[in-house]
């Protein structure tokens, strides 16, 4: 019964996702979009099988420079929010820059990072962590803000520090939404490594596209559009698999709240 509701849940999405792949095919294919302009379906995919060995070798690097820079993003968020929650003025003085570093769009930081640090990996890296740091902080955060205060009380007046009340309440309040930020940001790592990468390099996806693109081999730029795509959903489903083991309460919270 479970397992038919969740694939039932799947159907609208897998649906949707198929009468696209008809509507591109047969635009193509009754030369409704020119095919310099709109390579089809199968174009695409004969793209996808041949270029598969340099897509991984270019996606290693990539996915180095996300890798690094969610890393160095998650430690920066983790600090930041702790003491922002600790220090009501940290708080009240940060919080608002974290907001406008929001509101500049990461290409026009690329071309900096690039010109302060070269073409190395430095930049990307860079780049990656101040993409993902901010929904990370946010959620943390909000995390923290929601741990019960009763609980608070209860430890407090049994003669709990503060770092005890942070490692065994706030803390664990705030793993879901870490976990959700995380979700969020391992997307954009690979997007923002991306970004960095047409700017100036000589290894990676964002290499890979300004080469085909110059090229104009479409059909090869919507391969490697669909194999980001990918990549990005798989760290997603690494994210909640993570999640998963980490939390595995919540498992029996949700049974719960069924019963």
């Amino acid at each position: 019964m479970k397992r038919s509701r969740s694939i039932t849940s799947k159907l609208p999405a897998a649906g949707a996702i198929a009468l696209l792949l008809l509507v591109w095919h047969f635009s193509c294919s009754l030369g409704l979009v020119p095919s310099f302009m709109l390579p089809s379906p199968e174009a695409v995919i004969t793209a996808l099988v041949t270029e598969f060995p340099l897509l991984m070798q270019h996606a290693r690097v990539t996915l180095a420079e996300a890798a690094y820079g969610l890393a160095a993003g998650v430690a920066v968020a983790f600090v930041a929010a702790t003491l922002m929650d600790r220090f009501r003025f940290l708080y009240k003085a940060l919080y608002p820059l974290l907001i406008i570093t929001q509101t500049i769009p990461s290409v026009a930081i690329a071309p900096l990072l690039v010109l302060w640090m070269g073409f190395e990996m430095a930049p990307k890296v860079t780049l990656v962590a101040i993409t993902t740091f901010f929904p990370i902080t946010i959620g943390l955060l909000d995390g923290y803000a929601a741990a019960d205060r009763e609980a608070a009380e209860l430890l407090r007046s049994m003669g709990a520090s503060r770092g005890q009340i942070f490692r065994h309440l706030k803390f664990p309040a705030a793993l879901s939404h870490f976990f959700s930020g995380l979700r969020v940001s391992a997307s954009y790592a690979v997007v923002g490594a991306v970004i960095s990468e047409w700017l100036g390099g000589f290894e990676g996806l964002g290499v890979y596209m300004t080469r085909v693109k110059k090229a104009y081999a479409f059909d090869k730029m919507f391969a490697v559009i669909v194999f980001i795509t990918a990549v990005s959903l798989l760290l997603m489903l690494c994210v909640s698999l993570l999640r998963k083991l980490a939390m595995p309460w919540e498992k029996y919270e949700k049974l719960e709240r069924k019963d």
